[in-house]
């Protein structure tokens, strides 16, 4: 018994160093591969920062540099960031819309602009051709008839009463044009569209007219005809009741060409609005600037019909 006690003593010997060379050999675990790597910091760190590591001491010097506090104000700045973030984006998508809105209702009225200014193109070509076409034939007059062929109607004192239509032949006659210059003249589109809208007012259908002669001032603001559609926008609006609306109008079409044909008829109508309105004295006003304005320029129509539209009013 004692040479195999022997020898498994001695066998045991021979393995406890085999076995301490195999635990070498094994690598280190992750736990204890971190632990080396903590201890390495800290050594690097206490020979770099005597005075203290800089994650003890940065930012606050009495604060931990990872606490919960300050975790959770991380968090709620990245929080705030994403919620601004999403804002931006819902604001750009936002006026991306409004952009293309944008675009898309000046493309439209692109659009309809250069339709409007081609139907005028084909309009003049058109009566540029009629014209080459038959020159010996005089243009046909489409200028209001003169006073007294205006389908039997008289010029009526206005001051006769509320429902006296006023005098309709100043109109007529300023757009009365001579023979020779009728038959020379080429067809005005203008013209055309300001005849429209005096003979519908002669027809006694104010709000057309209204509506034509607007359009006309809007389409051709620099033609001569423009002084008389207004005035005649506001004797339609006076004939159809409007005073107020009326006085208005014709004020401003004084003031703002009082060098037009049809200003001294705007303020002579302007008193006649103010008349129908109850202010006598107000209408006394505009006849006297009628007076000092255009004095002996003032026609003797015109001027016959102030001195009656005075005396009616009372002023001195």
């Amino acid at each position: 018994m004692r040479p195999i006690t022997a020898l498994a003593a001695a066998a045991l010997v021979a393995l406890v160093p085999a076995s301490t060379a195999l635990a070498q050999r094994q690598p280190p675990t992750p736990e204890q591969r971190i632990q080396r790597l903590e201890r390495q910091v800290d050594e690097l760190q206490r020979r770099i920062f005597p005075k203290g590591r800089p994650a003890d001491t940065a930012g606050y010097a009495d604060d931990p540099a990872a606490t919960q506090s300050s975790v959770i104000s991380l968090d709620q700045r990245l929080d705030a960031l994403e919620r601004q973030m999403a804002d931006m984006l819902r604001q750009s998508e936002e006026n991306g819309n409004r952009l293309r809105s944008v675009e898309a209702s000046v493309g439209q009225l692109k659009t309809d602009e250069d339709q409007r200014i081609s139907t005028l193109e084909q309009r003049i070509s058109a009566a540029e051709t009629a014209a080459q076409a038959a020159p010996s034939e005089p243009a046909p007059d489409n200028t209001p008839p003169p006073s007294g062929k205006t389908k039997g109607k008289t010029a009526a004192t206005p001051a006769k009463s509320a429902e006296t239509k006023p005098p309709k032949t100043t109109e007529a006659a300023s757009a009365t044009t001579s023979g020779d210059e009728a038959a020379a003249a080429p067809s005005d589109p203008g013209e055309d569209a300001y005849s429209q809208g005096f003979h519908q007012w002669e027809a006694g259908d104010y709000d057309s007219a209204i509506s034509t002669l607007r359009s006309f001032v809007k389409a051709y603001p620099k033609h001569r005809r423009v002084s008389y559609a207004n005035n005649l926008i506001g004797r339609a609006q006076l004939d159809k009741g409007d005073a107020r609306a009326a006085a208005a109008t014709l004020l401003a079409n004084y003031r703002t060409d009082p060098g037009g044909d049809r200003a001294p008829d705007s303020l002579y109508y302007l008193g006649q609005a103010l008349m129908k309105l109850g202010q006598p004295g107000q209408a006394c006003k505009a006849y006297g600037e009628l007076d000092a304005v255009y004095g002996a320029k003032i026609r003797p129509d015109l001027k016959k019909l102030e001195t009656d539209a005075k005396a009616q009013a009372n002023c001195s």
